[in-house]
């Protein structure tokens, strides 16, 4: 198994999954600029696609011929990407609370993210420097994590100590990276070809999640050869933290069906 994360995390989705998964062996790599990983050379070179070929590398470094792809929010568009370029690669694919495409559009249910970002990368990246002190002191702190419930994540579900490390690692990151790499997944699209997948697929979505709406993920099942649905009704898209014991047993049942 490989584990694809979403835009600015470095594995806190997984926690939950990597104990149901064990003593399978499961890799788990940070995406440029994320984590343990630096920034890259060449600012540009954050595309989908890119993170895809890095996944593809580490496959080829721990000596992995195929691997079933985890991926969580933009980890399904990189999971997706990874099948498109690398399909032999793929044994099987876990695609949780994301879209197929163009994420940005349907953010809160409507497309004001998408026409907003250019405006705020213009602004924000006049004073980088400034910017990451900003959110280095604040995202990491109660408040932010008061927010967080207000706005997404269902706090009757979700154990702050669950979902604190990715304030912590989203604080970490570069504003310029975070931006770039929010622009090309707000770009990308895998939805001219989803119906020439052909291995298993299990796509799970969270029945409240605001950040990619469930219609997404419904859309991307039904254009999926025999995909697999499952919508966590009271889930966000924080659902695998929130609901770990249905998912955890999904995606477990589907992995031990399709090994």
């Amino acid at each position: 198994m490989a584990l694809c994360d979403g835009i600015g995390c470095d594995g806190y989705v997984w926690r939950y999954l990597r104990r149901s998964l064990a003593p399978r062996r499961v890799l788990h790599a940070h995406y440029r600029g994320h984590g343990r990983s630096q920034a890259p050379r060449d600012p540009a070179r954050v595309t989908i696609g890119d993170l895809a070929d890095d996944l593809a590398a580490v496959l080829d470094d721990s000596g992995t011929a195929r691997a079933i792809l985890i991926g969580h929010s933009m980890g399904v568009q990189v999971a997706l990407e990874t099948w498109r370029r690398h399909r032999a690669r793929v044994a099987g694919l876990v695609l949780v609370c994301g879209a197929a495409s163009h994420p940005l559009r349907t953010f809160r249910g409507v497309r004001t993210l998408e026409d907003l970002l250019p405006t705020v990368e213009r602004v924000l990246l006049r004073a980088p420097r400034l910017v990451n002190r900003l959110t280095r002191a604040l995202l990491p702190t109660r408040l932010a994590l008061a927010i967080a419930g207000r706005v997404e994540i269902n706090r009757e579900l979700v154990q702050p100590d669950d979902f604190r490390p990715y304030l912590e690692g989203l604080a970490r990151m570069d504003v310029a990276v975070f931006l770039a790499i929010l622009a090309a997944a707000g770009q990308h699209s895998s939805e001219s070809w989803l119906a020439d997948i052909d291995v298993p697929v299990l796509v799970v979505a969270g029945g409240r999640d605001g950040f990619t709406p469930p219609a997404r993920s419904r859309e991307m099942a039904a254009s999926i050869p025999g995909a697999v649905f499952l919508e966590v009704l009271d889930g966000s898209h924080t659902a695998p933290i929130e609901r770990p014991a249905e998912i955890d047993r999904a995606i477990t049942s589907f992995i031990a069906e399709i090994q």
